[in-house]
């Protein structure tokens, strides 16, 4: 697998909430990669069909989570899938967040020694990718996987991350999008994504990293959600978007909200594929 296989845009979507129609859907507008989000369990049943349905979308886990899925049972997952759909699937793992998980400990340890399980398993590094925030865990995404997948992020952490993983590694950042230029809607729409991510430790302390003061954090409908909340036109929305990219990530995972996310999506894909 290829970088250039990702395509530049993605979809990112919770893995109980696309359907193989949706998939062929997307793939038919032109998205390179689904990103199957929220914590997919390590059998990893919703890949296939989704993958069975395209002909050439990758699928990728976005991600799975180390305390709840184990390796072994993962890379299991990957070698069968593989078999079936060669080159089409990318292994996103992360350690998720202290206030979801019970057993939480040092996150970069587990997710060493997970990467050491997949090694030992069998999954290829360039196979696989990190979630990953800060300087550490970024670093250890560029050593022991393709790259890393940030979540919840603006673009002048694609400019950091860059910086970090330096120019051989995947950077694919998720960004949600809303598609109405109308202030107060998207707010409405979109509010909440500030007030649940903005409530993680890990999110809050990698904007804090960037610069947001707490008030900011705090506010969700001001400056965190300019930063990471894509709204307004189609043309707006891809031009924010595409500011990843100028930062030097090589993907972007659109999150559109919302049940008919497909229709905002196909909407957005001319636009977007219009940047090249």
């Amino acid at each position: 697998m290829t970088f250039e296989g990702l395509g530049r845009f993605g979809v990112w979507r919770e893995f109980n909430g696309v359907s193989p129609e949706d998939a062929k859907a997307l793939e038919e507008s032109g998205y390179g990669t689904l990103w199957l989000g929220s914590s997919p369990p390590a059998d990893l049943s919703a890949v296939e069909p989704l993958l069975a349905a395209t002909e050439s979308i990758t699928v990728g886990t976005s991600i799975v989570n180390i305390w709840s899925a184990p390796a072994k049972e993962v890379a299991e997952s990957f070698h069968r899938i593989e078999a079936r759909f060669p080159g089409r699937f990318l292994l996103g793992i992360g350690a998720g967040h202290p206030e979801h998980t019970g057993e939480y400990r040092k996150p970069y340890d587990a997710l060493v020694e997970y990467l050491d399980e997949l090694d030992a398993a069998g999954v290829p590094a360039e196979r696989r990718a990190v979630a990953a925030l800060g300087p550490r865990v970024l670093k250890l995404a560029a050593d022991r996987s393709a790259g890393a997948l940030p979540f919840f992020v603006p673009a002048a952490h694609s400019a950091q991350a860059r910086a970090t993983v330096g120019q051989d590694a995947l950077l694919a950042p998720a960004h949600t999008v809303v598609l109405s230029d109308d202030v107060a809607q998207a707010h409405s729409v979109a509010g909440w994504v500030i007030d649940f991510y903005g409530g993680l430790t890990n999110y809050a302390s990698n904007l804090r990293r960037l610069g947001f003061t707490d008030a900011e954090l705090a506010d969700s409908q001001g400056r965190v959600f300019d930063a990471v909340i894509a709204h307004g036109t189609p043309e707006q929305v891809a031009a924010q978007v595409a500011t990843h990219l100028d930062a030097g990530a090589n993907h972007v995972a659109l999150r559109a909200l919302g049940d008919d996310y497909v229709s905002v999506l196909r909407t957005l894909a001319p636009v977007l594929n219009s940047r090249g």
